[in-house]
């Protein structure tokens, strides 16, 4: 049981920057070039603002990291059962939020930037699928936010990869949680039956 927690706290302790990172990114995204005119104009892409950085990757992936990290020993080999099966919901819950955090980049990726073109505001790479992503040459259609293009690939793509190693971690946990759980009661039980 003791490496069982060990590893759910060294999981914990990974989790840890992952989710700072994912916040990080998120909040970079709403200021774009670190200009803050854009988000008080409302001129920012629109899943940006469904938060899948700061919510999804970020905040709710401080849950499963700080459950695991906190996880106790007890005497009691139901209290350790228990105990395994509340940091097998807490990976659940890290499991929606990074699901979450890695539909919401990759959408805004498909999408594209909300930038000024030669038309206007728009998005003009949304009707494309994310073929604008391999054919650079597309991109200073994107007048403002200077360098839009790059900057909105470059944090969504490492959102996407945290959001990747997030999901990674929370299911090696519910492994980790549920075959403790379930295990752990059988073992006692047949260490009692040969001591008996």
């Amino acid at each position: 049981m003791c490496y069982s927690v060990g590893f759910a706290r060294s999981l914990g302790l990974a989790l840890l920057p992952l989710a700072f990172c994912c916040i990080f990114a998120n909040l970079l995204l709403l200021f774009p070039m670190g200009e803050i005119s854009y988000i008080k104009q409302g001129r920012l892409a629109s899943y940006i603002w469904y938060f899948g950085g700061l919510g999804g990757g970020g905040l709710l992936m401080l849950i499963p990291a700080i459950s695991f990290i906190t996880l106790g020993k007890c005497s009691c080999c139901w209290n350790e059962s228990l105990m395994m099966c509340g940091s097998a919901l807490a990976a659940i819950i890290g499991l929606i939020g990074s699901g979450y955090c890695f539909v919401i980049s990759g959408l805004a990726l498909m999408q594209g930037p909300y930038c000024f073109t030669s038309l206007g505001w728009s998005y003009p790479f949304a009707d494309q699928g994310g073929r604008y992503l391999f054919e650079p040459e597309l991109w200073p259609r994107c007048l403002h936010p200077l360098n839009i293009v790059e900057w909105n690939v470059t944090l969504l793509c490492v959102s996407l990869g945290l959001a990747v190693l997030e999901f990674i971690i929370c299911l090696l946990q519910l492994g980790n949680g549920l075959v403790n759980a379930i295990c752990r009661p059988c073992c006692y039980k047949q260490e009692y039956s040969l001591n008996a």
